[in-house]
């Protein structure tokens, strides 16, 4: 009877499938001193804790129908995160071992994730950085949208996200260092239209890196950072690019605006709006500029000023007609009623 009880004790298991066979010697002891009739409890191998208890699973007594005692673990959780009887008697020497172990393990685990990272993952992302930096607005580039979402996802998922954020800026810093260089050497007749292509086709890749980044801008930047993934692609933009530039661009906005059509008017508003997005205040430098392209730049009419107002508006009718825009011609204008 006892050899088939210390057969079984030997492969039981609790409900996590935790094998209990280290401590079958012990379990084995005190079963076989309640069989004798001995009233005597075994001490607990584990010292005990400051309420009394063992360090271990605490135990109990259970009358079966046969009449003989068992040992039932009085625990329904999992024992996972306890100490086991196992290492309460090792030596502090072979527990320090233990979590000196796990600790490397966790490090060389971490270590080999970056590394797969530096080699696979931000690799291929680059590329596909590069190609969507450098194509023109009307250009197609074939680039699998699909595939860079994937990657973003799997380094977010690994816990790459700051690691990916900050590689995203350095990139996209770089970038726009070179495109800074690149307006540095332009003459100024085409200062304007090159910033304006600089702008235009930054604005028009962020459309498309912004969204393949979505999963990293939400469950990183907007949620640890509290904030916006384009907001700070083009606050780089105004860093990099527009603040520099924006003693030599100015001038050369305001000479334009007073000589019509020297540079083209779609290109004047693209610039100045963007301007405007880039930094609000900026319109205080040139309130006149930035009021012929943004709406409620200027403070609200006042009835006071209403014969400067038309004072004004007939002054650029004049200048238009001197400057070879005549109004028209006039004969088919409806007659006023007081005529």
């Amino acid at each position: 009877m006892e050899d088939m009880e210390d057969d079984s004790l030997d492969t039981k298991d609790d409900h996590n499938h935790n094998c209990c066979a280290s401590s079958s010697s012990k379990v084995r002891t005190y079963l076989r001193s309640q069989l004798s009739g001995v009233a005597t409890v075994p001490q607990p191998a584990c010292p005990l804790v400051p309420g009394g208890e063992p360090g271990t699973r605490r135990g109990k007594l259970w009358s079966g129908s046969t009449g003989g005692s068992k040992f039932m673990d009085s625990d329904s959780g999992s024992e996972s995160s306890e100490v086991s009887e196992t290492d309460c008697t090792a030596p502090p020497a072979a527990v320090e071992g233990k979590f000196t172990l796990e600790s490397t393990s966790k490090f060389l685990l971490n270590a080999m994730a970056v590394e797969d990272y530096r080699k696979n993952h931000w690799p291929n992302l680059e590329k596909a950085i590069d190609r969507l930096l450098i194509q023109n607005p009307t250009d197609h580039i074939s680039v699998s949208y699909a595939q860079i979402y994937s990657y973003v996802y799997k380094c977010v998922c690994q816990q790459h996200s700051e690691l990916l954020y900050n590689d995203l800026l350095i990139k996209l810093t770089n970038h726009l260092q070179q495109v800074s260089t690149h307006l540095q050497a332009s003459p100024p007749e085409d200062f304007i239209e090159n910033f304006n292509v600089a702008l235009t086709q930054y604005t028009a890749s962020l459309q498309c890196i912004v969204p393949v980044f979505m999963y990293l801008n939400k469950f990183y930047i907007e949620s640890k950072l509290n904030r916006d993934l384009r907001e700070d692609l083009m606050k780089l933009f105004a860093d990099c690019v527009a603040e520099i530039h924006l003693s030599t661009l100015m001038p050369l906005l305001i000479k334009a605006h007073s000589m019509p059509f020297q540079v083209q008017p779609s290109t004047m508003a693209s610039v100045v709006k963007g301007l405007y997005s880039l930094r609000p205040d900026w319109a205080k430098l040139a309130p006149a500029l930035f009021s012929g392209f943004i709406p409620q730049i200027n403070p609200p009419a006042v009835e006071s000023l209403l014969p400067d107002y038309a004072a004004h508006d007939q002054k650029l009718q004049m200048d238009l007609s001197m400057n070879g825009f005549p109004r028209g011609d006039q004969s088919r204008k409806r007659a006023s009623e007081d005529s």
